[in-house]
């Protein structure tokens, strides 16, 4: 059957609207944001309904269609973009974006998988409730995408990834049955908990059309310090002071090194340097409580007031408002954009044990200094998980397009280090395309066995994403 028959039927089961075949209107769903793939389709679907996604998908099952489920397109290793062949049809699930339930009472909320992530902590706190998951990309980023790779973020620190913030799942699978798994139990010991087999797979098993997410006490009280400190030795030792004080009031710990900050001035709107020197590195840490009683403010300052007497902490600017808070994570969320202005970045997104972040970044950033001599690593995130992205922007001047085509060599160079320390090579952005060879290399092979047995056994036409994780 010709592409056009195809096209055909598909929009008797969408709508014509919802059958993309113009180059022009298709554009947006075929580039990935840092430019590392452009793919090809000849169509792009958008149902609107679970329905209408297992229609599509019971189409495409008899008719041997490869699918590539879409949400915001933010995602950082391909797995959402179309190969270059054509011969894949984008299903994006931007249109079913409903918010179903909302119950404040058992702090759970159910939407579809097209509600963009920000939208949903609207949703939370129109309720008077958090959602705890935070992004840079929250203002695009979709919450089905979000737990297809397991997101992290910001607040993994208190609540875990996406993993931990999923009760139950709808899913359509690749033949087109609809699971309804949309439970809100908080235990529910009744065999396989199915749901984890979706979560993360990247769109390899099934279409996650919906979730039932759990809800937080919004925090009442929220204070955060940006500091500066000389060395992520530094930075470990008021970690380990703050867990230790703090415990679970601790929601946020970031670390970023100065020449993120100083991309940051530069290229972001709106930032200011919270400190009136600069320093080599700098601490993003935030504490929050349900209590109105709770005294976090006294608490950060007894954190703060330690860590000068002991000489790790060099200086500290604490939020006076909610504003100046905002302003401190303006900044951290804000740091993998503007590396885009100061040319290419080949990136590594690694998690180490967090006791060893410090000697870590030490042999990593030497070694990739070695090899580029003048390249800049921007080596920052969430100190407090061990989850590193461990960046590195070409040298000033360099010809951009030959930076980039050292990206395999640094990879090897970086994640050698990585599984030096027993870490991993991908903390929270996934496999997808970008990281699939690489898999055999951290992956015994009766893991890998047992990851394909799963693919065969939802997927056996391997119709859905194909060739991304495995």
């Amino acid at each position: 059957m010709e592409r056009s028959q195809h096209a055909e039927r598909l929009a008797d089961l969408i709508g014509p609207a919802n059958v993309l075949t113009n180059d022009e209107d298709k554009a947006p769903y075929l580039v990935e944001w840092r430019d590392l793939y452009q793919g090809v389709t000849p169509m792009v679907l958008r149902p609107g309904t679970t329905e209408e996604v297992s229609a599509v998908m019971t189409y495409a099952y008899e008719h041997g269609l490869q699918i590539v489920p879409q949400g915001g397109n933010t995602g950082l290793v391909g797995g959402q973009i179309p190969a270059e062949n054509g011969a894949e049809i984008v299903l994006s699930l931007g249109r079913m974006n409903k918010v179903r339930n909302v119950d404040p009472v058992g702090f759970t909320i159910t939407v579809e998988s097209g509600v963009i992530l920000e939208t949903l902590h609207q949703e939370a706190e129109k309720a008077d409730r958090l959602f705890p998951l935070s992004l840079g990309a929250q203002g695009s980023c979709q919450i089905g995408g979000n737990i297809s790779t397991n997101a992290g973020g910001t607040a993994v620190l208190a609540y875990g990834n996406t993993r931990d913030l999923v009760l139950g799942l709808e899913v359509v699978l690749p033949n087109g049955d609809i699971w309804n798994g949309l439970r809100t139990l908080r235990k529910d010991n009744t065999g396989y908990d199915l749901k984890q087999l979706f979560i993360g797979a990247e769109g390899t098993l099934g279409i996650i059309t919906a979730a039932s997410l759990k809800l937080f006490p919004k925090p009442k009280k929220l204070e955060a310090a940006f500091v500066g400190i000389e060395t992520p030795q530094a930075a470990l030792r008021l970690f380990s002071t703050a867990k230790a004080k703090a415990g679970p009031v601790l929601t946020g710990f970031e670390l970023m090194p100065r020449v993120g900050v100083e991309f940051c001035l530069s290229h972001l709107d709106g930032a200011r340097d919270p400190l009136s020197a600069p320093h080599d590195w700098y601490v993003l840490m935030e504490l929050s409580s349900g209590s109105e009683a709770f005294p976090i403010r006294d608490l950060l300052e007894e954190i703060l007031g330690e860590a000068f007497e002991e000489g790790f902490v060099s200086d500290a600017a604490l939020a006076e408002n909610l504003t100046q808070v905002q302003d401190f994570w303006h900044i951290r969320h804000g740091m993998s954009e503007v590396q885009k202005a100061e040319g290419g970045s080949i990136k590594h997104d690694v998690s180490v044990p967090v006791a060893s972040i410090p000697d870590f970044l030490d042999k990593a950033m030497s070694a990739v200094s070695e090899f580029v001599p003048g390249c800049r690593p921007v080596p920052f995130g969430h100190l407090g998980d061990g989850n590193i992205h461990f960046n590195v922007s070409q040298p000033v001047g360099a010809d951009k397009a030959d930076y980039l085509a050292k990206w395999d060599a640094m990879n090897e160079i970086v994640h050698g280090i990585v599984h030096d320390f027993h870490g991993s090579i991908s903390a929270e952005h996934g496999i997808g395309r970008l990281k699939r060879d690489l898999l055999k290399t951290v992956k015994s092979e009766l893991e890998l066995d047992m990851m394909k047995r799963i693919k065969d056994a939802f997927d056996p036409k391997g119709l859905l994403n194909p060739h991304r994780v495995l």
